[in-house]
């Protein structure tokens, strides 16, 4: 690649190489987490290849932006 990729500026979908290289691990780990349902990954074309949810990486990093509706489910009285 050749931009190093920045939280702020990241696609929707990740590549399996994208995420190895954000959350520095092997992309064979990826694939791993991916069956083992810890990174749930979307299939995409005829190849199958693999697509990763900005939002699931930035939960493994424990990047979450909170909303409403999470908020409201955390908050107690």
């Amino acid at each position: 690649m050749a931009d190093k990729l920045s939280l702020e500026n990241l696609p929707d979908l990740l590549t399996v190489k994208e995420v190895a290289e954000i959350l520095r691990v092997s992309p064979l780990t990826i694939k791993r987490w991916g069956k083992r349902g810890k990174l749930p990954a979307i299939r995409i074309n005829s190849r199958g290849d693999r697509r990763y949810k900005k939002e699931a990486v930035l939960w493994l990093l424990g990047i979450t932006q909170k909303t409403p509706a999470t908020e409201a489910a955390t908050t107690s009285y």
